[in-house]
């Protein structure tokens, strides 16, 4: 009785946790996929291709929404990418590192890095693109009711992303909490509104059969396939399950999809088509048209609280995109601030928040309506999905060892999938697609060049230093002052002695004592659990040779790290620890190693990076900065 009462308390348990977890991936995970039936349906019947409204027509464009569902979120995302999780971790860098680690050298190698990197890009502009559009067209439900509030649809959208960024700072804890009761309520709203509109016309049901997409692609042909990039919107969330599976783990994740998401947008998005074929006038707004008058109002508080919701799920993932980029080497160092002691993904990214606000800001006061906005989303999501598919079948082939034949033939299904709906977008590209790919290259240039550039600074340094044997004979035959006070050094390869040691020891004559060098390594795993975190090796004449391993979802902290090293015996704490730290100033010369338009850009970089000291959590009052000054 004692071990089945401990074995229900432990499934009562466990069971309890996977239903919260749930209920929170239902608030971050699916905001932005499930506020689609706004405007998805709408800009089917609304696009250039001039599609009437009859019943094969809405069959058709039904049947593609559901079978894009299935394929692209259920088969692709769900049952096949979420495998290629990188401890647990998902999205574009995480596949990125999977599949071209970086003692990968060749071209190959930096093809596929590059194509992450312009993949992470892509994800920016999404970013960009989701608020203003979501937010837009919630508040669009305003005409609905009354067209004499029209005037009004940009301003209040435009208070609400305001008031949207500004509250990032304080940090989402509290409010997240609400995420998921909300989203509950508005998925439970889109099964009632449509059903009842399915009920009057139960026709509709026919569309699950795919035999009617593929008899309106074969009727429409061009503007079929015009349509097609407009269908793409009802599947623009689905990056983001793969983006967020650390948070939350896939099953939790994969549970939702199955027992609620998908069942409420199938059946919202056929209750759009039943009022569709019963009121062809309908087109203007099919989705706040399936609500009685009297509940107009509500919905569009409810639709504004959803997209706010949804628009939060990309600002944060902005957040953790620039994070994990920072820590793999390719954005330079820049203020992040953890906004919750208890969840560490709860982060706040000032210089990436006000970027995007000002995009967003731009969007709304260029494109002014969400039809509008429509042609600009989806291709920065189309194209990442064609990137993912490529990266997941090298991570098929030379991680997981699948053969040729297997890999080939499942990624080759989501290609063509994802190849057509990319084709069908680049018709959008005059109406406004061009910006999610100009941020896109944007972003990826300035990875690729600061990458490079860090590179070439690291080439030049590496004549000027030496290494650790030869300091210690340098020590011994020539013995300096030495001072009783810890010192740390940072350095970036263990094995040499960094310049800040090497200048003092030669303007100076003097060596602390105990002294640290300090080599922080980015591993290729999202977290490097604590007992693992730190390497201490004495080299002799009191210096210490520190490795300390971090994920690159993980913050490094110099303190936490110094307070670990006393379990070896060696204290580097304390108010009189000096951090010596290096600052290269570099200066543009005629040099080839780089073009003198990225030369330029790499020192901007470079020069608005964050401070060592406070990104690393250094004291500054203990810092003392060596500088040295570098013709690139």
């Amino acid at each position: 009785m004692s071990d089945n009462a401990e074995t229900n308390s432990t499934s009562t348990t466990q069971s309890g946790r996977l239903s919260h977890l749930t209920l929170a991936a239902l608030g971050i995970v699916y905001g932005d996929i499930g506020t689609s039936p706004l405007y998805a349906v709408r800009e089917c019947f609304r696009s250039d291709g001039g599609l009437d409204v009859t019943a094969a027509s809405v069959l058709g464009v039904l049947s593609l929404i559901f079978w894009a569902l299935v394929l692209v979120v259920s088969l692709k995302y769900l049952t096949f990418v979420m495998r290629a999780d990188n401890d647990g971790e998902g999205g574009i860098l995480a596949l990125m590192t999977l599949a071209v680690p970086r003692r990968r050298q060749g071209g190959s190698a930096a093809f596929f890095t590059l194509m992450g990197l312009f993949g992470a890009g892509l994800l920016y502009g999404d970013g960009m693109i989701t608020p203003a559009i979501s937010v837009l067209s919630a508040i669009e439900g305003i005409h609905v009711a009354t067209s004499a509030l029209d005037h009004l649809v940009v301003p209040i959208t435009l208070a609400i992303l305001l008031g949207l960024f500004l509250v990032q700072r304080r940090g989402t804890a509290r409010i997240g909490r609400l995420f998921g009761p909300v989203m509950l309520l508005w998925f439970a709203v889109l099964v009632l509104l449509g059903t009842f509109a399915m009920a009057r016309n139960p026709v509709v049901l026919q569309a699950i059969s795919p035999h009617h997409a593929v008899q309106f692609l074969a009727a429409n042909r061009q503007a079929g396939f015009v349509i097609l990039g407009v269908v793409f919107l009802v599947v623009t969330g689905g990056e983001a399950l793969y983006a967020d599976m650390g948070h939350f783990g896939a099953r939790p994740i994969r549970l939702a999809w199955f027992a609620l998401v998908l069942p409420s947008l199938v059946i919202n998005y056929f209750g759009q088509g039943a009022l569709l074929l019963a009121d062809p006038t309908a087109t203007r707004n099919p989705f706040y048209l399936l609500a009685p008058e009297w509940a107009l109002y509500p919905l569009v508080l409810l639709a504004a609280a959803a997209t706010v919701i949804a628009s939060q799920a990309v600002i944060s993932g902005a957040f953790s995109l620039s994070s994990q980029a920072v820590q793999l080497g390719f954005l330079p160092r820049t203020r992040i601030i953890h906004t919750s002691k208890d969840e560490r993904g709860q982060i706040y990214v000032p210089t990436v928040n006000w970027l995007l606000f000002v995009a967003v800001i731009g969007l709304v006061l260029a494109f002014r309506t969400s039809s509008k906005l429509a042609a600009a989303y989806g291709m920065a999501v189309t194209t990442t999905m064609v990137i993912t598919s490529i990266l997941f079948y090298i991570v098929a082939r030379r991680r997981w060892h699948w053969p040729w034949w297997a890999a080939g033939a499942i990624v080759g299904l989501f290609i063509l999938i994802d190849l057509t709906f990319f084709g069908a977008s680049l018709f959008k590209i005059p109406a406004g697609g061009w910006f999610p790919l100009l941020v896109g290259a944007a972003v990826a240039v300035t990875m690729t060049t600061w990458r490079r550039g860090q590179q070439v600074v690291a080439d030049d340094l590496a004549g000027r230093l030496v290494t650790t044997d030869v300091l210690l004979n340098d020590i011994a035959a020539e013995p300096p002052m030495r001072v009783k006070t810890p010192a740390v050094y940072l350095t970036k390869d263990p094995r040499v002695v960094p310049l800040a040691l090497l200048h003092n020891l030669r303007h100076n004559r003097v060596l602390h004592g105990p002294v640290g060098l300090l080599t922080i390594e980015i591993e290729e795993q999202p977290w490097v659990p604590l007992g693992g975190r730190a390497e201490v090796q004495p080299i002799g004449e009191g210096i210490y040779r520190i490795v300390a391993h971090y994920g690159f979802r993980q913050r490094p902290n110099v303190p936490n790290v110094l307070d670990q090293c006393r379990q070896y015996d060696l204290d580097l704490t304390g108010p009189d620890t000096t951090f010596f730290l290096g600052r290269v100033t570099l200066d543009v010369s005629r040099r080839l190693v780089m073009s003198r338009w990225r030369k330029y850009l790499f020192v901007w970089l470079s020069r608005n990076s964050d401070d060592a000291s406070s990104y690393f959590g250094i004291p500054p009052e203990q810092v003392v900065e060596i500088g040295l000054r570098l013709q690139l």
